[in-house]
């Protein structure tokens, strides 16, 4: 196949040494799962006008309860902009409410409301099953090579904050809820 020029398209392989090797198929596996992984929850979040940003906002305020605005900043990295329009909407709906720190009283605290915490238990319910499935009769020890291998994946400045989760002070949370 050649392109408009008359030069030769070919697919993007990988490198031929070691340290410009590209894993595609690692990669590929990485956005193939990624679909699938949130195609559930992206369906559900349709029915209230809702996205991923939304799904991820409702995740960790479930579950930090008490979360600041700026704590969400940091574990999301998105703009305030961004993360205030999500936020309304989602205070706006009933799912989310905020308060005062009791410290500070310019800090705002997140907790979601019982519908909340319904609609962040239902989506987390396809995923959690999608996982579960796909470790089927996993070792515990295979199951914590994959922990580390995503754990890994996040920048390296960044992990403490999935140790921050409920029932990772040991690093090891398997969702049970």
């Amino acid at each position: 196949m050649t392109d408009r020029n008359g030069a030769e398209i070919r697919p993007a392989t990988d490198a031929s040494s070691t340290e410009d090797a590209v894993d595609f198929s690692i990669i590929e596996l990485l956005f193939f799962a990624y679909r699938d992984f949130t195609s559930d929850p992206d369906q559900m979040l349709a029915d209230y006008g809702f996205g991923r940003a939304h799904h991820r906002v409702l995740h960790f305020v479930n579950r930090m309860p008490g979360l600041t605005v700026a704590e969400l900043l940091d574990v999301l990295k998105i703009t305030k902009q961004s993360l205030a329009r999500v936020l309304k909407q989602l205070i706006d709906t009933g799912h989310i409410t905020q308060v005062p720190g009791p410290r500070d009283r310019r800090q705002r605290e997140l907790y979601c409301t019982d519908k909340g915490r319904m609609l962040a238990l239902a989506l987390a319910r396809p995923q959690s099953r999608r996982i579960r499935e796909a470790l089927g009769n996993a070792s515990a020890t295979e199951r914590e090579g994959i922990e580390r291998f995503l754990k890994a994946m996040v920048n390296p400045e960044l992990r403490a904050q999935i140790d921050k989760l409920p029932g990772n002070t040991s690093g090891k949370d398997h969702g049970n809820e």
